[in-house]
């Protein structure tokens, strides 16, 4: 069996080195969809090792929360992994440091940081950037935190691995209309916190820019760090739809090498039919004015409400 420090530092690394290969599968079979050829899965790694070794270039009108914003975003997403399952269904050392809610918190904490960092220069696209992902925001974080509350009162406790017991050892639990009413509620919240709803864009047009917009005057390592904040906290909501949600087996329950070994394969198979998922549901939807997005996330938060009242019931 391995040492618990030494999972628990696993499972850090687990979503620092993978989220990139992760992002690079999901932008390659959406460029092959839609029948072009698509970059190799690694660009991403490719793209970080570049933007490393260029040089760092800071506006002058920029205060210190354009050079912390970056650095909070990438931190914030190496401490979550420490409170969810990722590798193990059993909870490690640092796991209660923090329960679900405060998961959720840490992982807002970074992109409040991206938002200030996007007005901090003054720039015009930096505000419409940060303007439109509080719009998103105002239905969307409500929403994820009514989704994190329905899962508690599901299981009674607020930590996940608690969750991920119930869910896989008991079928009356998971396939309960309140679970059920969880899944679609968070599957659509994962479509445009992942921004794979179709209003976003990384084309660089002002009338689809969002999360783009925000970062816009980044560059050199600093955009290198966010680039790889973005890509970790979208490996970890798909962590916390499949290992607390959706598809709550596959984890190590030993702790032992082979056991930890086959979860990272795992891993990779069900994160890349999440992917998949997300691909068509970006591919399939005609692209909807910006004005249109409070839709689905209306529609998130009805589930999420009626989770809670089935619950009750």
């Amino acid at each position: 069996m391995l040492d618990d420090i030494v999972l628990q530092g696993g499972q850090v690394l687990t979503v620092i080195w993978l989220s990139p290969l992760l992002h690079g599968f999901v932008v390659s079979m959406e460029e092959r969809v839609q029948r072009g050829q698509g970059p190799s899965i690694f660009q991403p790694y490719r793209d970080l090792w570049k933007l490393f070794h260029k040089t760092l270039l800071i506006p002058e009108s920029a205060s210190w929360v354009f050079f912390w914003a970056p650095v909070v975003a990438f931190t914030a997403m190496l401490i979550v992994p420490m409170l969810i399952p990722v590798l193990t269904n059993f909870p490690l050392p640092l796991s209660d440091m923090g329960d679900i809610l405060g998961g959720g918190l840490i992982l807002t904490l970074g992109g409040f940081f991206i938002l200030l960092a996007g007005l901090d220069t003054g720039q015009p696209f930096g505000g419409l950037g940060s303007s439109r992902a509080v719009m998103l925001a105002i239905l969307a974080e409500p929403t994820l935190i009514l989704v994190f509350i329905g899962i508690t009162f599901l299981d009674h406790s607020m930590l996940p691995f608690v969750a991920n017991h119930l869910l896989a050892r008991d079928p009356v639990a998971y396939w309960s209309p309140a679970h059920i009413f969880l899944i679609f509620a968070f599957f659509i919240l994962l479509t445009v916190e992942t921004d794979r709803l179709p209003i976003h864009s990384t084309i660089p047009y002002e009338i689809y820019m969002i999360d783009e917009a925000r970062i816009l005057e980044y560059s050199g390592p600093l955009l290198a760090l966010l680039r790889w904040a973005s890509w970790m906290k979208q490996f970890l909501l798909y962590t916390i739809f499949l290992n607390v949600f959706f598809f709550p087996w596959g984890l190590s329950a030993t702790g032992s090498l082979g056991s930890v070994l086959l979860a990272l394969l795992i891993i990779l198979a069900k994160y890349g039919a999440v992917g998949l998922a997300m691909v068509a549901v970006d591919t399939l939807q005609s692209r909807l004015r910006f004005y249109r997005y409070q839709e689905p996330l209306a529609l998130s938060f009805l589930f999420a409400v009626l989770a809670i009242v089935a619950d009750q019931l």
